[in-house]
């Protein structure tokens, strides 16, 4: 095979295994969260089933102007599953945050004193809350980083630390995806 035509060649398989080559976001978070549709996948999901997850994260992008991308994930979890058929009813996300990532869930204002721009990650953690997910903040985070309460996006609520809440959720059947 001339590997120049390689790229052609992966584009028209996965054309033929039904995987789509464009990315959307929804039918949950609008604007969030882009994922491929996969038709007719081999591991079939069970539709039946309730997809309970916790995302740990804890890293986040040294651009102050920088979407956070792991948490993102959480959108792209709701996005994918709800766009394969799976009620949303049956999507039970929380979001656990700590670290690094402090900052990327604090409002407008707060994260504009501290950093000069608006929060890029606003609008999306709000959509996500608007969505049901729980958005847990460590405590230990916040007084180790200064971020208080009353810098937090409203909704996102603090916990004795991130190792509690993690524990707290998997003890209810949230299973863990650290990011």
């Amino acid at each position: 095979m001339n590997f120049h035509h390689f790229p052609l060649f992966l584009l028209l398989l996965f054309g033929f295994l039904g995987i789509s080559q464009e990315k959307s976001t929804g039918p949950v978070i609008a604007d969030y969260g882009p994922v491929f549709k996969i038709e007719n996948p081999d591991f079939k999901t069970d539709m039946s089933q309730e997809f309970k997850v916790v995302f740990d994260v804890m890293d986040s992008p040294e651009s102050h102007t920088e979407l956070n991308k792991k948490l993102e994930t959480a959108a792209r979890f709701l996005n994918l599953h709800a766009q394969a058929g799976i009620p949303v009813s049956q999507l039970k996300v929380a979001v656990i945050v700590h670290n690094a990532a402090s900052k990327d869930i604090t409002h407008d204002e707060a994260y504009k004193t501290r950093f000069g721009v608006p929060n890029p990650n606003s609008g999306m953690v709000q959509a996500l809350l608007d969505a049901g997910v729980e958005i847990i903040y460590c405590g230990q985070s916040s007084m180790a980083r200064n971020f208080p309460k009353e810098d937090l996006i409203p909704g996102v609520k603090i916990a004795l630390s991130a190792m509690t809440a993690n524990i707290q959720l998997q003890n209810q059947g949230y299973r863990p995806i650290k990011l």
